[in-house]
């Protein structure tokens, strides 16, 4: 492939890519009161579960969107993609990016968990997609996003499945209800160890272990090991099923680092379905 052509397809893909960011098909995102969202729906009749996963430290909604083997799997089951913004990383003049307001001890410019359910109640006001049956994913400190949110607002999703991402220490004491939640992570994850570490500010990620703790006690499982192990592809699957009425826990670790590895949507959509 000669020079000019390689750049002109390279130019294509790249614009196949970010013109799927937007609104269902336009190139604006949506706007609620207090943020916008991007949207893909299955080309299929609705109304379409969905899943809003949000995008990681310096990220944004359609560069989520990018990540097109990931959504292309959801898509494919039938699965609206639903990809909200963060906002634009305090203090920050020179680069680009969003993060999340998720640590409780932090001060917050915008009720991030009410934010999420103000853009899911909008995407099932106007594109034809199941509010019951939505969950909410996200890599990184979007799984930190995800893991706040299902302690504090544990009834505004039907399950939670964070990436790569979970509480900040000081860890949470308590959270406010039963929920089901799926935690992905990396055995090699050298960004956000299983265990934490302190950053070069002094703030300090949490040990999922201690997370899963929490879970546990908050979920009411009856007993302090997973009750089933599993194998899937890459997958070490511990899962706790002995809770209360329609609460569910369950630890997926992989081999890799600090990513959102090949295979979670496939994962994610067969722990929601209830598949074995």
């Amino acid at each position: 492939m000669t020079r000019p052509l390689a750049a002109a397809t390279l130019g294509l893909c790249l614009l196949a890519s970010t013109a799927r960011a937007g609104c269902d098909g336009n190139p604006a995102p949506c706007q609620t009161p207090n943020g916008t969202y991007h949207l893909e729906r299955p080309d299929t009749p609705g109304p379409h579960p969905a899943v809003l996963f949000l995008h990681g430290f310096g990220g944004s909604g359609a560069g989520m969107l990018r990540n097109r083997g990931m959504v292309a799997v959801l898509l494919s089951r039938g699965y609206a993609v639903i990809a909200p913004d963060g906002q634009p990383r305090q203090g920050q003049t020179t680069r680009t990016g969003l993060t999340w307001d998720f640590h409780p001890d932090r001060p917050a410019r915008r009720d991030e968990a009410a934010f999420l359910a103000e853009v899911a109640d909008d995407a099932a006001a106007r594109f034809d997609v199941d509010r019951g049956s939505m969950v909410l994913a996200g890599f990184s400190i979007g799984g930190s996003m995800v893991s706040y949110a299902a302690c504090t607002r544990p009834g505004d999703f039907a399950a939670y499945a964070p990436v790569a991402g979970s509480f900040w220490r000081p860890h949470p004491t308590e959270c406010r209800g039963p929920v089901r939640l799926l935690h992905t992570h990396g055995w090699a994850d050298l960004t956000v160890p299983l265990e934490g570490r302190v950053l070069a500010s002094g703030f300090a990620q949490g040990d999922v272990f201690a997370a899963l703790s929490l879970w546990r006690a908050t979920n009411g499982c009856t007993a302090l090991r997973p009750d089933s192990l599993a194998t899937t592809g890459p997958f070490q699957i511990r899962a706790w099923t002995a809770c209360l009425p329609g609460a569910e826990l369950a630890f997926a670790l992989h081999p890799g680092g600090h990513t959102v590895p090949k295979g979670w949507a496939t994962l994610a959509l067969d722990w929601v379905e209830g598949r074995p």
